[in-house]
Order: C-alpha cells, then structure tokens, then sequence
C-alpha cells in the first residue's frame, strides 16, 4: 500500500507540473528558441515580418506571450512543435568566425556543417583566432547553464606565447589583471606544458569566461599569443576529433556535464 500511495504521489506530481507548465507564458520570440526551431534573434526578425502566426492570428511583437504546449505556433504555415534536442561538438578551426553570419564574408562555423541540418546555435564563443572545442546545441536552457559563471564549470586551454613562461608570470595570470574598465581577469590554474627557447606552452583552467579573457591576461604582461586552444569543457575532452570535424554528444558525455553543473539526471522511464 506505501509503494502505490507513493506512485500516486508521483503522478499527481507529474500532472501538476505539466500543468503549471502549460499555464507558464514566455514570449513568442522566446518560445520558438525554446521550441529549438531558432535563435531568438532569428525569431525576432520572423515575426516582425509577419512570417509567424499564433492561434491563426499575425502577431508583430516578438513579447506577444505563448503557452507552450497549449497555443498553436506556425511559421510560413509549418505548424512548431518541441524539436529533438541536439548537443554537438566540433573541433573549430583557426580563422572559422563563431556566427550565424557575418558581415566581412568570412566563413562561419555553420560551413563545418551539413546543409539542411536542423538549426544549432554555438555555446559561447571561440574568437576568430582561437581554435578547439566548441559546443552547438537546440536546447538554448542547457547552453545558458554551460556559459553561467555561476556554474563554475571548467574550460581548459592550452596556450603557446611567444616567451619563457617563468613561476612569476605564471603566479601573476593566476592572481589577475584589472582592466582600465575595473574587470578581473584571473586563471583558476596556470601551469607549464613545455618550453622552448622563445615560445612556451601553458595551460590555463578558466572558470568563467570573458570576451578575449586569455588574451586580455597576457596582453597586460606584455605576452603575445600564438595560438590559443579549448582542450576541454568540464568533464569532455576534445580528445583526437580532427580539425574542423563534428559529432554528437554521447550519452555518457552528456550526463558527465550536466553532473558537473550540478545538473541531476533524468530518471529512466
């Protein structure tokens, strides 16, 4: 009798939590994001052009609300329903811009993958210069947790200057830099790979991330920056992945990452 008292308290729960879900709204422009169809940026542009219907009307404001899983969304009348969640990751290259487009010509990230593909939206940023492991996914929540700083999930880089790196300058990115604008600029971790005789290789553990935050540190000590690679996300390792190559997220992958932002799993069903 405990044991079905206790299923029937789980699926009162189950229940109720649908149904507060269904009474949330988000606005329209963020439900087609959290639909997976788009970037919010994307859905932003669809609507104001008249491209999106709600519940057979043509709503202009991209705040209009929407209860998801109750109100019928169409966009040039493909009806959107909750995509598949797609996590990826990819080896990016050097000289490869993290965006959906860009203003200058150069080719994106999204040339690295097949055409046709359900859209996918890059988890944070490597700059045009920096190479290594990138994350793309449809489950914006999941990426905005990876990016939080709050999470203090790990990002691993190894970095070739072109000095010796000494204890000192090691020990000087590890306490931080403060920018004219009052920034911090620290490393979790800093420690020496290898050393020639005018370059040296670091590896440096960030645990938030700040545009051009490595190159920023060094820029104050006078460093310049030869090449600049995220090895590692938390738990996952860009391991042996060639240049310019994806692949999906493996299961156990996935679950590594989500425990390390203190993310429980799902219960199977």
């Amino acid at each position: 009798m405990a044991g079905l008292a206790l299923t029937v308290k789980a699926i009162a729960r189950q229940s109720a939590e649908r149904a507060s879900n269904k009474s949330k709204k988000v606005g329209l422009a963020r439900a087609l994001s959290k639909l997976g169809f788009c970037s919010r940026t994307q859905a932003m542009t669809l609507i104001r052009e008249g491209q999106v219907r709600l519940n057979g009307a043509t709503p202009r404001n991209p705040e209009t609300p929407v209860r998801l899983g109750v109100d019928r969304i169409e966009v040039a009348g493909r009806p959107i329903r909750a995509a598949e969640k797609v996590y990826v990751m990819l080896n990016k290259p050097r000289g490869i811009v993290t965006s959906a487009a860009d203003e200058k010509g150069r080719d994106t990230v999204y040339s690295l993958l097949p055409k046709g593909r359900d859209w996918l939206a890059p988890v944070g940023r490597l700059d045009k210069g920096s190479e290594g492991l990138l994350l793309m996914t449809n489950d914006p929540e999941w990426a905005a947790r990876i990016t939080d700083p709050a999470t203090h999930l790990e990002k691993s880089y190894h970095v070739q200057i072109a000095a010796k790196a000494d204890e000192r300058l090691m020990e000087a990115l590890e306490r931080g830099v403060e920018t004219q604008k009052g920034e911090v600029l620290h490393a979790k971790r800093v420690s020496l790979l290898r050393a020639g005789e005018k370059n040296s290789w670091l590896e440096m553990i960030l645990d938030e991330g700040k545009n051009r935050h490595i190159r920023r540190m060094l820029e104050a000590h006078g460093v310049e920056v030869l090449r600049l690679v995220r090895v590692a996300i938390g738990p996952l390792q860009l391991g042996d992945l060639p240049k310019g190559a994806f692949r999906a997220l493996r299961p156990e992958e996935q679950v590594a990452l989500d425990r390390a932002m203190g993310i429980k799993p799902k219960p199977e069903s």
